[in-house]
This record gives C-alpha cells, structure tokens and sequence, in this order.
C-alpha cells in the first residue's frame, strides 16, 4: 500500500493522470488531472513532503485554499485485521469561510481517492472516464 501512495505511478494508476512525486521529505509533488470526472476539469496542485516513513507514514503539505493556508496531509497505514487500515487526516484549514468551503470539497475529494484506492487494491477496478460528447 506505501508503495503506491508514495509514488506518480501508483496515484496515476487509479487517481490522477501525469502526476509527479518525489517521495522523500522536502520533495515536490505535481497533482495533475485531465478531463477528470463527470464534469472533465483539468487542473494541478503543488505539495511538498513532510513525512516518508516507508512502511507506516506519507504526508505532504499543500495549499488547497491558498498560499497563505497550507493544509497538511497524512497517511497513517497498520497491519489490522488481515489487512491494511488507512487513516487519512488533514489538518491546518483557517477558520473562515473560505477555509471551511474547502474542507467540505477536500473531504470529498479525499472520499473519492480511498474509494478509488480500495477499490484498485482490492479488485484491480480502475476508474474509467466518461467520454465527452462531441
């Protein structure tokens, strides 16, 4: 499970399209969608490493809400019940309107990455993009 959420190859296999990651602390990450989902966006965010604790740990800091207002994300992964428990937390969003906009559209967005990853574990099931009308 470290190996795929601390690595482009492993987020590009079932959740972003071109990604970049260096997996060690103070490393760059490039989140990268193209046409994704339903309504097809293209984006990118930036993050930075701050934990890389293979087999137990990974954690970046991005700036979902702006430069000001990093958030910081953590992978905490342990051997349970035959398998892999995932904790996920994110941590630092001001207590603003702004802030709590993004809480609800992160915890969503983080909703539909352990689907994702679950189910790319779990079966193989890959997402597959809609196409667009033309």
């Amino acid at each position: 499970m470290y190996d795929i959420i601390a690595s482009a190859d492993g987020w590009n296999a079932f959740f972003t399209t071109g990604m970049e990651l260096d997996p060690k602390p103070g490393g760059k990450m490039t989140w990268r969608w193209k046409d994704w989902g339903p309504l097809f966006y293209t984006t990118d965010a930036q993050a930075e490493v701050v934990r890389a604790e293979c087999p137990d740990i990974f954690a970046f800091q991005w700036y979902p809400v702006g430069k000001d207002n990093p958030t910081t994300i953590t992978f905490a992964l342990s051997a349970k019940y035959g398998g892999t428990v995932v904790e996920l937390t994110e941590s630092g969003y001001p207590d603003t309107e702004a802030g709590r906009a993004m809480i609800l559209e992160c915890a969503s967005g983080w909703g539909e990455a352990l689907t994702l990853l679950k189910f790319y574990i779990e079966h193989g099931i890959v997402y597959a993009q809609p196409k667009k009308e033309e």
